[in-house]
């Protein structure tokens, strides 16, 4: 459920056209170019990355 929650946020940054701001961004700090699926997998990954600390923390299983 977390998962889809990070990438319902990037599509709602999007309409504020976060993800411009975000490649841009990424641009010119990495000089790497990226695209929007790129934009909405790095949300992706984050939260994966985050739900695997909770589960080791021990705190998913109390926001089942």
């Amino acid at each position: 459920m977390a998962i889809m929650s990070f990438l319902v946020t990037a599509w709602v940054l999007s309409w504020f056209k976060f993800e411009q701001f975000f490649i841009q961004a990424f641009k010119e700090l990495f000089n790497k170019d990226i695209t929007k699926t790129s934009y909405y997998f790095i949300f992706f990954c984050f939260d994966t990355i985050a739900e695997v600390g909770l589960f080791f923390n021990g705190s998913y299983i109390d926001r089942l």
